[in-house]
């Protein structure tokens, strides 16, 4: 049954079924008939034998109808749709007038799989699968291609195939999403690794020179205005005649200078230390110089990235951001809570693996909202914050403004909304103090209108002297009644001895008995 309606289905090729080869070429699409049908059961080395010269190919394929590209754009058209795996209008086109038109029953041989099975789809033409023997009488074909369409030079064809391939990579380079996300992530990376090496050979330099004029470190804290100066001093010694105003140093500082070096703790150095020291010097200056034109260069190139990204949180956060995700594509697919957390992942596994709490921001904790806002306030704002810059990399990404209208939007939101959390931390602070009662205290203020009325006071009587004098000896016998009791026991005591008895005799406690370490 198969057999009987081949051209609905693909299947291996048979002898019996004549076959049409489709080439692509760079001037256009041909379509050829193999007029040997022995080359489909033999080997490689015996399909190589049979095209090796020109004539033998024509022996074995002829031209059928080749469709020629009017100019470089259709050609560019057509291999991007080609690369693609689609079916273009003029291949179809082609194919239709000259197998479907012509109700040619014979199955095609093409190159590419995907675009086979479109073939097979859209036309209903029968597709054969490519196999090895194929797989030769193609590459024979392409050999003599210009030799077997009539009024295509070998030269001509060279031209159009590297002027296609040239257009087609500018095309593909031009239409790239990640052409300028790749630029920034390697200035971004590259501002970083100059950071460390700057600071590195400042370093270096400050400890070098610091033997011959250690006082200069605490004076010129900037490392390439360090550097300048030890380019024109040179020797300390020599500072008292050398003008520091060319480098521009603050107020004063000149002053110091001089006056340090003059009272310099110091070790000398030699012609040769110093010449090692500048060309030091000179590394700074230079990568200084290049690092900010670096930066320059990256804030440029995100303003027209992702203008509403960079507004929001400034260029190097935004750099970093897009370098951290890959691509300013990739970075507008991650949701919010993915792009608040971005740049910690090391501290979330942790805290995953150690069942402790995650973190609440990645990279936008170096954004300026999050840094301004109060401590117990961050966790809050980065969420709001990675809420908008989310949208924010949507619009950029898939969006073709230049200006941040968007991202001025959205600022204002996230400062409104910093204000008003601020204002209602201090509101919950002042929440358990009483406020003052208005209508007391206008009552007590008004207390002192009042006149004093002498009469509510309560009078103390005036005893007379005598009873006066009467109660305090009263308190004073009081107070020694006590003591007279054990006096008269006392007393007591001493005449039952006279007369010969003996007193009550106080029973005495019992003393527990401690056993010695001995005894024990």
């Amino acid at each position: 049954w198969l057999k009987e309606r081949p051209h609905f289905f693909c299947f291996d090729p048979s002898p019996l079924v004549a076959m049409l080869l489709l080439l692509e070429t760079a001037a256009g699409f041909g379509l050829f008939t193999l007029k040997n049908q022995k080359l489909l059961k033999a080997d490689a080395s015996e399909i190589a034998e049979k095209f090796g010269s020109v004539e033998k190919a024509q022996e074995q394929v002829s031209l059928k109808a080749f469709s020629a590209f009017k100019g470089t754009k259709e050609a560019v058209e057509a291999c991007t749709e080609l690369s693609e795996g689609t079916l273009g209008k003029q291949l179809k086109k082609f194919l239709k007038k000259n197998i479907v038109d012509a109700q040619l029953t014979d199955q095609l041989v093409t190159q590419d799989k995907f675009l086979s099975t479109a073939i097979q789809k859209k036309l209903e033409i029968a597709t054969a699968v490519q196999s090895d023997p194929l797989k030769e009488v193609m590459r024979g074909l392409r050999l003599h291609v210009t030799s077997l369409i009539e009024g295509l030079e070998e030269k001509e064809m060279h031209q159009m195939a590297l002027g296609l391939s040239h257009t087609l990579n500018r095309y593909k380079l031009k239409f790239s999403p990640d052409k300028v996300d790749t630029m920034v992530i390697q200035a971004v990376g590259l501002l970083d690794d100059l950071d460390k090496e700057l600071n590195n050979y400042a370093m270096r330099l400050r400890e070098w020179y610091g033997w011959h004029f250690p006082e200069m470190g605490k004076i010129v804290t900037d490392n390439m205005m360090y550097a300048k100066t030890v380019l024109l001093m040179g020797f300390k010694s020599k500072a008292k005649d050398t003008d520091f105003s060319v480098l521009g140093l603050p107020d004063g500082m000149d002053g110091e200078v001089k006056q340090a070096a003059e009272t310099s703790m110091g070790t000398e150095i030699t012609e040769e230390d110093l010449t090692n020291i500048k060309t030091l010097c000179d590394t700074v200056v230079n990568l200084s110089s290049y690092r900010l034109e670096l930066a320059s260069y990256l804030k440029n190139r995100m303003h027209a990235l992702a203008p509403n990204l960079t507004y929001m949180v400034g260029e190097l956060v935004g750099a970093r951001l897009v370098s951290q995700a890959g691509s300013l594509m990739n970075l507008a697919k991650h949701p919010s809570s993915t792009l608040q957390i971005l740049g910690a992942e090391k501290a979330l596994f942790r805290a995953l693996k150690t069942k402790k709490n995650t973190p609440k921001y990645g990279l936008i904790y170096h954004a300026s909202l999050v840094g301004q806002s109060a401590p117990n306030l961050k966790g809050k704002i980065s969420r709001v914050l990675a809420a908008k810059l989310s949208l924010c990399a949507r619009v950029d990404a898939l969006g073709c403004d230049q200006e941040p209208v968007l991202g001025k939007e959205l600022k204002e939101y996230v400062e409104s909304r910093l204000a008003s959390l601020e204002d209602t931390g201090m509101r919950s602070m002042t929440k358990g103090v009483s406020k003052p009662d208005a209508k007391k205290a206008t009552k007590e203020r008004n207390t002192a209108d009042r006149p004093y009325n002498a009469e509510a006071d309560a009078l103390v009587e005036e005893a007379p002297m005598k009873e006066k004098k009467r109660k305090a000896k009263d308190v004073d016998e009081a107070a020694p009644a006590e003591g007279d009791k054990a006096e008269r026991k006392k007393k007591k005591a001493a005449a039952a001895a006279a007369e010969g008895e003996e007193p009550d005799a106080v029973p005495e406690k019992k003393k527990k008995k401690r056993k010695t370490e001995a005894e024990e």
